[in-house]
């Protein structure tokens, strides 16, 4: 019956996308949206599905609509983090799965969604902890897609608080190189210092960050970068995440007064 309702529901869904992205203010438009891909387990248990790998499929296709969405409203930064890296303490049945959904995805897939909507492709994170094979399709993946007027990061493998460490361990690493008395270095670690080394810093900070499945919290999602970014909390697991769900976060935002902690 559910799904009858959504059946019969989703023209009118589609007018009143449209009418949404019609009303949008470019000029309020986020520049950057990072998305915390969440609910696929619960989301394959709540449609009955056979298994977990049915809910993955269903979410990295969701994946693929969402960047055309983006593209329809003209974002031109996205990072999508679908693997934290404490996931891989999730036990082998869980994460198999995911694994296989996930090579299919980076071989298959995703390169020619990302040349189709002229989007370059990065990979971030601890991903040599990866499966040798998940680790070398996404490493493929980030070298084929290196141009692109718009920009596509997978965080993969992603902690917050890992690419902070590591941040500071290549600035250190740095200034040692460079000859800087140990007595010294202090001084040049700072906020600004440790920005140009994290993963993406040639990328605008995250404008808005919106995650599903109802959970009210970052995780460490780009934890530096999103000191000031506006939220969206939206109770719809990933696979179910709709293009108006997308809109009415952007009108949203758009309606935002931002501070910037001041």
């Amino acid at each position: 019956m559910v799904k009858l309702r959504h059946w019969i529901l989703r023209p009118i869904y589609g007018l009143y996308g449209n009418r949404l992205a019609r009303r949008l203010p470019p000029d309020r438009l986020p520049h950057h949206v990072g998305v915390i891909l969440d609910g696929h387990r619960r989301f394959a248990r709540s449609e009955g599905l056979a298994d977990y790998t049915a809910g993955y499929r269903v979410g990295m296709a969701k994946l693929q609509e969402f960047l055309g969405w983006t593209a329809e409203t003209n974002i031109p930064a996205v990072t999508l983090w679908v693997l934290s890296k404490e996931n891989l303490a999730r036990p082998a049945a869980e994460l198999e799965p995911y694994f296989e959904v996930l090579g299919d995805l980076f071989t298959k897939e995703l390169g020619e969604t990302a040349r189709t909507l002229d989007m370059s492709i990065r990979v971030i994170g601890s991903v040599d902890l990866l499966p040798v094979p998940l680790a070398a399709a996404a490493k493929d993946l980030a070298e084929a897609n290196r141009s692109g007027s718009r920009h596509l990061t997978i965080a993969l493998a992603y902690g917050g608080r890992q690419e902070i460490v590591d941040a500071v361990r290549d600035l250190v690493g740095d200034l040692a190189a460079a000859g800087v008395p140990s007595k010294e270095m202090a001084e040049k670690v700072d906020a600004d210092a440790i920005a140009a080394n994290l993963y993406n810093s040639d990328l605008p900070d995250p404008d808005l960050v919106i995650r599903t499945s109802g959970e009210s919290r970052l995780s460490g999602f780009l934890l530096w970068q999103s000191a000031y970014a506006e939220y969206s909390f939206i109770d719809v697991f990933w696979p179910a995440f709709r293009r108006v769900d997308f809109l009415r976060a952007l009108r949203d935002f758009t309606r935002r007064e931002r501070r910037f902690g001041r």
